[in-house]
């Protein structure tokens, strides 16, 4: 598979801290003097002491079994030691990431223990790290073990104290912030609330939002109806979510009637006859229910690959439609570097050709720019500093090259020739936008943190017309005339293959119309088929 716009990692992902020697300690003396001999002690991943058995402990490579039977005795030691365990069954060691879960009999008395290694860890959201900054509420899926809560805890870290948000963790077995009341500095100044038992969770939840006025809110483990709810709740009110929850892939996520929700629910659609001769289908369909309380879905498939759905909602369409979905795929490579060997095709598409980014875009009146002065002020040889609100700096720095315009990044807002922001920041934060540029400092808004509207962004500051511009013309009169043949002997017809940008103005023809249009074939041979539905 190709690459595709590779993207230097910020740095290499290396631990903060395990605190193995102290899980070592809470260990019977027998087995730690047996672990202690192991070559690769900072690979551990579990440890499972079950009565009757040896002891297993696993490594991602292997699983090795220490030799002796445990005892009832060896199981008490280590429950002695560690935190009190919940309804959960979960305890954990005071101020460590580490999680002990016990397995009781019928009488309660506990026979098994599985001690599991949590480990702080930098850099592992550098893969995802232009996704958090755009300021969505994002959904992680994932089988136990690839990431899940590590990369959570990390997002919490960055959001807090390099974003400067008021960021609050719901910590149900406190496996995000570890156990204690202090929570793990792994994340930052983020604040967390303690659910007593796992039923809580859905109104401790709403607690946070209620009592405490955070920015984003950290959830991990979203598995019931009620915290599906709640989730809703929240992101209606305008609060930011990054949550995990139960599942492997959108898939599992949309035939899951409990957890259906979180991405806008199924429900059966009985149309009248003409409209279903219109789509060509049975009266019955099954359609989205409502928005998707999350816009972004990153399914991990392990821990340095995985799949981002940027649109939840359009996906979640086409999937209803029967079309297979196509996410963005990424990886990091043994350089250290996030690479992205699959576009999301459909979906960048769509956002190619849906909006022109300009200045101000469609944001509040308040805050547009008056219309006799300047948008964008330069003196002949003069650098334009950027400030980017919100958005990717790789791919800004990237397009910056790519054009060859003479401009720079800036990290300070007072030292800015122009801002550009998200549509999603524009409209979320109009106050702080405002305090921030005052009334001299021109704003460009771009709807998503994508290479194709950081670069239109750029053209418009610079005024730079592409070499096509003498094609619009013929392109947009060949779009027409597929739409009127279309409409007219209903068979659907294959325009010529075009660039990206003249694509983009055939989609809007045929918006404009109300047919369907999609971008088949690869480049260079990548064309528009235009067909009523």
């Amino acid at each position: 598979m190709a690459v595709m716009e590779p993207m230097t990692a910020a740095g290499a992902q290396h631990a903060i801290t395990d605190n193995l020697d102290q899980l070592l300690d809470v260990l019977p003396p027998g087995i730690r003097r047996q672990l202690e001999r192991h070559d690769h002690l900072e690979d551990l991943l579990e440890i499972v002491l079950d009565l009757g058995r040896e002891a297993e402990v696993r490594f991602p490579e292997e699983v090795l079994y220490l030799g002796g039977a445990v005892t009832a005795e060896d199981i008490q030691y280590v429950t002695d030691r560690v935190g009190t365990f919940g309804k959960d069954n979960r305890a954990g060691i005071e101020r460590t990431l580490h999680r002990i879960s016990a397995i009781r009999n019928r009488s309660g008395r506990v026979i098994g223990l599985t001690c599991r290694i949590g480990r702080a860890v930098y850099g592992t959201i550098d893969i995802i790290r232009d996704v958090v900054e755009e300021g969505h509420s994002i959904l992680m899926l994932g089988r136990p073990g690839v990431g899940k809560t590590t990369k959570l805890r990390e997002v919490a870290r960055v959001l807090a104290d390099e974003f400067r948000k008021r960021v609050v963790v719901v910590d149900t077995s406190n496996e995000i912030a570890g156990d204690g009341d202090i929570p793990h500095p792994a994340i930052g100044h983020a604040r967390r609330m303690q659910v007593v038992s796992p039923e809580q969770q859905h109104a401790v939840m709403i607690e946070a939002v209620e009592n405490h006025m955070p920015e984003v809110i950290v959830i991990d483990e979203i598995g019931t109806e009620q915290e599906a709810f709640a989730a809703r709740t929240i992101a209606e009110r305008g609060v930011q979510l990054v949550a995990t929850a139960h599942g492997n892939t959108l898939d599992n996520l949309l035939v899951n009637p409990t957890l259906s929700d979180l991405v806008g629910g199924i429900q059966a659609v009985t149309l009248s006859d003409e409209e279903a001769r219109r789509r060509r289908t049975q009266k019955t369909v099954l359609e989205r229910k409502a928005p998707p309380t999350f816009d972004v879905l990153i399914e991990i498939m392990a821990m340095d690959k995985l799949a981002i759905h940027h649109d939840v909602a359009g996906t979640v369409d086409r999937m209803l439609r029967g079309v297979p979905p196509q996410p963005e795929i990424r990886v990091r490579n043994p350089r250290g570097e996030v690479e992205v060997v699959q576009g999301a095709e459909v979906e960048a598409e769509e956002e190619e050709y849906e909006e022109r980014p300009g200045p101000f875009g469609a944001g509040p009146p308040a805050m547009r720019a008056p219309a006799e002065r300047p948008l964008l002020e330069r003196a002949p040889g003069k650098v334009v500093r950027v400030f980017p609100y919100g958005v990717s700096r790789s791919r800004l720095e990237k397009a910056i090259r790519d054009l060859r315009v003479p401009a720079a990044i800036t990290k300070d807002w007072r030292e800015a020739d122009v801002l550009l922001t998200l549509k999603a920041h524009y409209r979320r934060e109009p106050g702080r936008l405002k305090e921030i540029v005052g009334e001299e400092v021109p704003v460009y808004v771009i709807k998503s943190n994508t290479y194709v509207q950081i670069a239109s962004a750029l053209r418009e500051m610079f005024q730079i017309r592409g070499r096509e511009d003498g094609h619009e013309d013929a392109a947009v009169r060949e779009a027409e005339e597929a739409v009127e043949r279309v409409l007219a002997v209903d068979e659907p017809v294959e325009l010529l293959p075009q660039s990206a940008s003249l694509r983009r103005l055939q989609h809007l023809v045929a918006d404009q119309y109300r047919v369907r249009s999609e971008s088949v074939g690869t480049e260079p041979n990548r064309r528009v088929r235009i067909s009523r539905t």
